[in-house]
């Protein structure tokens, strides 16, 4: 299912008897609050029932004792067009993905699109084109940030001019077109964020044809805004290398899926260490050669509880909270005003902990119940997930 813009509001929305509340908030990761009202797609109220305005409600979910985090965020990905991808020939690689919690995708350029062109003149319009379509369509109702250009030898600050007053608020990875100097990618970056977009690098070794290593002395030279896929995509830099990037840089650390598994559990400890895990956010860094992964965010938030020793209710935040403040986003922390986009977890089906954090801390997914877009159910028990303890209700 897929959905427009335009579709009809939440109206109001009482979600009752939560019994674990994560706000995605670093600082207070966990809410004392079993109630959220929604009104036409946004948080109106949280606290506890008796204490919240819940009459006259549209809908009213009865959570029964299960855990509701903000929507996960997949800080990078690779869309193409609508829910369908060429590097795997996969369709509803997006919906799937909703399936695992995802509620918002960030692109990192549509490098995947079939004949990619690399004129200027056409990176733009490719970059407009996707900007517009994601923002029109919604494939399963998740909100697909795209129209994210891979910058080119030749563009000017006048390129850069064009394409934010066109829509444009994200860059493509650099290094994946024919930038790839640190003074030639940090001109460029220099010129998106004088019009308001925001640009992600590439780190590590060479992914697709066309692409190159980019080292640590070219990300801190170019001094993108994201230091993308920190544990390589799929190459990573040396560790020593990685360790300089965290402690040198004060830019986003973004950790993915599709990297070196070693690094980003290092990674993780050492901004831990560091005392700077409000810079840590997650990706899948997918559809890639290693497929598309549905479950790649909650993979990553339990991987990095499980065997970096960060407290589950932490590690949510590299996927939500984290991620919503420094992509900009008015989702992905459960506070009055932002976007109702939530997912209602629980421990899976015979798991060895006795709750869901227990569970994740562990390594074991949860089982997702249900995943809601701006106040609206856009699917319930997860196809992907394993089976939760229990799942929240629909009352009416």
């Amino acid at each position: 299912m897929s959905v427009s813009v335009a579709e009809g509001k939440s109206g109001k929305v009482v979600i009752k008897n939560v019994g674990l509340m994560l706000s995605g908030d670093l600082d207070a990761p966990i809410l004392d609050a079993d109630t959220i009202v929604v009104n036409d797609g946004r948080i109106a109220a949280i606290g506890r029932y008796k204490d919240c305005d819940t009459e006259g409600a549209n809908s009213v979910i009865d959570c029964r004792g299960t855990t509701v985090t903000p929507g996960l965020i997949d800080s990078h990905v690779h869309p193409v067009a609508g829910d369908w991808t060429p590097r795997q020939n996969q369709l509803s690689w997006i919906e799937s993905s909703l399936n695992g919690g995802v509620t918002t995708m960030i692109s990192a350029g549509e490098v995947h699109y079939p004949g990619r062109p690399k004129d200027i003149l056409g990176l733009k319009a490719l970059a407009i084109t996707s900007q517009r379509a994601f923002d029109n369509f919604r494939p399963g109702g998740v909100k697909v940030h795209a129209g994210a250009p891979v910058i080119e030898k030749g563009m000017v600050e006048s390129d850069f001019k064009e394409l934010a007053e066109s829509g444009v608020k994200l860059l493509g990875e650099i290094g994946l077109g024919s930038v790839k100097a640190g003074d030639e990618a940090r001109q460029m970056v220099a010129w998106a964020r004088k019009y308001g977009i925001q640009s992600t690098i590439h780190t590590g070794g060479p992914s697709i044809p066309g692409s190159g290593l980019i080292d640590k002395d070219v990300v801190l030279e170019a001094d993108a805004d994201i230091i993308g896929h920190i544990n390589g995509g799929h190459t990573s830099l040396p560790y020593k290398q990685v360790c300089e990037l965290c402690e040198r840089s004060t830019r986003g650390i973004e950790i993915v899926h599709n990297g070196n598994q070693r690094i980003a559990i290092l990674t993780a400890r050492h901004a831990h260490e560091l005392k700077c895990l409000h810079r840590v956010i997650l990706g899948t860094d997918g559809p890639a050669g290693s497929g598309v992964q549905p479950l790649g965010i909650l993979r990553m938030v339990a991987q990095l509880s499980s065997l970096a020793d960060i407290p589950a209710e932490i590690a949510f935040c590299f996927a939500t909270g984290n991620t919503a403040r420094m992509r900009d986003l008015d989702c992905g922390l459960i506070e009055v005003g932002r976007s109702a986009d939530f997912v209602f977890m629980d421990r899976a089906q015979h798991t060895a902990g006795s709750n869901l954090l227990e569970s994740v801390q562990l390594g074991d997914l949860p089982g997702v119940g249900m995943v809601m877009i701006d106040g609206i159910v856009r699917c319930q028990r997860s196809r992907n997930t394993p089976p939760a303890t229990q799942v929240p209700v629909i009352e009416h």
